[in-house]
C-alpha cells in the first residue's frame, strides 16, 4: 500500500465537535466527491460536479483513496485523485449552526459537506 501525503486539512473546533459524536476508534474517513462520480456518492447529476463534498465513515482502508489527508484530528482520512483539483491551499473544515463546510484560502468549496457512515457502527 503506497499512501502520498499530499494535503493538509484543519479542523477547526466546531467540526471536531460534530465529529467526535459520528466516528468510532478504528475508523476510516474519506473525503469524496457527492456528484454521482464515484461508489459512495448518494447524490448525483450534472449540476452537482465538483460541488458537493461528503465525509465518509468507513471501517476500513479503500484502496481507491490512496491520498492521505494529514489532519490536526489525527484521524486517519484520504482521498482519491479525482477529488484534488477542487481541495486547494489552506483546506480548512469547519460547522455552523451543525452544518459541515469545507473551504479553502479561496473561499468556500462546499457549504454542506455530509457525513455518510458506511459501517455498522453508530454513535
Amino acid at each position: 500500500m503506497l499512501i502520498k501525503k499530499i494535503i493538509s486539512l484543519n479542523i477547526k473546533t466546531a467540526a471536531a465537535d460534530l465529529l467526535q459524536n459520528k466516528i468510532f476508534d478504528n475508523a476510516v474517513i474519506i473525503l469524496a466527491l457527492n456528484d454521482g462520480s464515484n461508489k459512495y456518492s448518494t447524490v448525483g447529476g450534472t449540476c452537482t460536479i465538483g460541488a458537493n463534498f461528503q465525509l465518509v465513515i468507513l471501517s476500513k482502508y479503500d484502496s481507491q483513496y490512496d491520498i492521505e489527508i494529514d489532519n490536526n484530528m489525527n484521524i486517519p482520512m484520504y482521498t482519491s485523485q479525482d477529488e484534488l483539483q477542487y481541495l486547494t491551499k489552506g483546506l480548512t473544515l469547519g460547522a455552523k449552526a451543525g452544518v459541515l463546510f469545507l473551504s479553502s484560502d479561496e473561499g468556500i468549496i462546499d457549504s454542506a459537506v455530509s457525513i455518510n457512515n458506511k459501517t455498522c457502527h453508530t454513535n
